[in-house]
């Protein structure tokens, strides 16, 4: 068995205890605990000795670096020990980026492995590790479920193991290892080698395992046979939302011929070109403060970032033709009830301007870098605002950032269906969330 990264060996320990009360049919365990903190090791010692009654448990604790320990045995160093095939890993690994240039990033590349955590590398290198139908039950947060930085190391996974049992904390201010990180964990557990096959899915608020719910699904909800980017999605109910048994919400932003970017203001690099107000030479430079459920209000007095940007040579670059635009927060807090807030841009917000300015912390959807007709952008803004989008969006995006590769995975409406959604949309007074979710129900394939 390894634990890597053990600490003072609680996740040891629950198995541990696990197996003393005859939860497994084990005669005999042999445990690598590595725990790069040498201070931490007499603590851990004392803990795992404890199991020690008959002298058929074993322990190893190794203070060295896990990654470099891993990678040696791996890649065959003639100079490394060689770690035996594990049938059993259980972790907690750290929770840290890390660098492209680094030692750590390095030696992961000479055993195939790509990626920007710690948290990932521990994983990738424990399947390594296990011998077929080895079993790996690691404790990890969400972030690597969605994203292009995280697809080399979902790839990795998916080829070697077979997803058995996801779960899901649902609270994002509960973190195993950095408790800055306001996302939520997940626990994972992996079959090197295994036929993959239904997978089982629970949820409970935080560690106490309250409210405890458990489902069992196909392995085509978990990771969608048409996803080129192979999210990993955790639904929490049994049955499929309206998004998923609409047969009219199938198209692409490709097939819609519409692109979603990334606000380009970035605005500590611009900082000189930036001011308080507007004025003469200066263009609205537009922030998630200024968006609102029901349209921008713009500019906003005593703000503490700036409602302008000058347009000169300098900033040009950045800047987009005025226009309808749909705009969506790249963050959302961990006490908002959605994580998809949608708002449309349009040109009367701001008087008579020639361009406009979309900070960094803004997604824009447009149509080749120029606005999108106005019903469109109304359309959109109530698609992306329904209960069914953000419960689905949920499923595959655990903490508050909402990026724009996640918005082009997702399917859409129609042109004509969103156009019909925007046409609805203008002719009402104010759209309460009911409002929005019944029209979602009429739209027809």
């Amino acid at each position: 068995m390894l634990d890597a990264g053990a600490g003072i060996g609680s996740l040891s320990v629950a198995f541990l205890e696990r197996w003393r009360q005859g939860g497994f049919h084990f005669q005999n365990i042999e445990l690598d605990a590595f725990e790069v903190d040498s201070s931490l090791h007499p603590y851990l010692l004392e803990t795992l000795n404890k199991y020690n009654h008959d002298n058929n448990f074993s322990i190893r604790i190794r203070g060295e670096d896990f990654i470099h320990a891993a990678v040696g045995s791996l890649s065959g160093n003639l100079f490394a020990e060689v770690l035996p095939d594990y049938t059993h890993v259980i972790l907690n690994p750290p929770y840290r980026k890390i660098n492209s240039k680094s030692a750590h990033r390095l030696a992961l590349r000479r055993v195939g492995i790509e990626t920007v955590n710690l948290y990932s590398a521990f994983v990738a290198l424990a399947v390594e590790l296990v011998s077929p139908g080895g079993q790996i039950v690691a404790i990890i947060p969400r972030s690597f479920c969605n994203g292009s930085y995280y697809r080399p190391f979902r790839d990795f996974i998916l080829e070697r193991a077979a997803i058995q049992h996801l779960h899901l904390f649902e609270s994002r201010s509960h973190a195993f290892k950095d408790d800055n990180v306001l996302q939520e964990n997940i626990i994972i557990r992996l079959e090197r080698g295994g036929q993959q096959g239904s997978v089982k899915v629970s949820t409970s608020i935080d560690d106490t395992f309250t409210s405890l719910t458990i489902h069992e699904h196909p392995f085509e909800r978990i990771v969608l046979p048409d996803d080129p980017g192979q999210f990993i999605q955790v639904p929490t109910s049994l049955g499929k939302n309206s998004l998923e048994l609409s047969p009219a919400i199938r198209y692409t932003l490709t097939d819609l011929d519409l692109k979603v970017s990334t606000g380009p203001v970035v605005d500590f690099r611009l900082k000189e070109h930036l001011r308080a107000m507007p004025e003469p030479g200066t263009v609205p430079l537009i922030y998630p403060r200024h968006c609102r459920s029901n349209g921008i209000t713009w500019p906003l007095k005593g703000m503490k970032k700036p409602n302008a940007i000058e347009r000169n040579a300098d900033t040009e670059k950045w800047l987009y033709p005025s226009g309808c635009y749909c705009v969506v927060r790249r963050f959302s807090s961990k006490e908002e009830k959605r994580r998809i807030m949608a708002t449309v841009v349009a040109p009367e917000n701001f008087g008579n301007v020639a361009v406009l300015g979309f900070e960094n912390h803004l997604n824009l959807f447009h149509q080749n870098k120029h606005g999108l007709p106005r019903v469109l952008a109304h359309g959109l803004a109530l698609f992306l605002n329904t209960t069914a989008v953000d419960e689905n969006f949920r499923r595959f995006n655990g903490h508050t950032q909402v990026n724009a590769t996640d918005l082009r995975v997702m399917k859409y409406p129609s042109l004509d269906a969103l156009v019909g959604l925007g046409e609805w949309a203008m002719q009402q007074g104010e759209l309460t969330q009911t409002m929005i979710d019944a029209q979602l129900e009429t739209l027809s394939e």
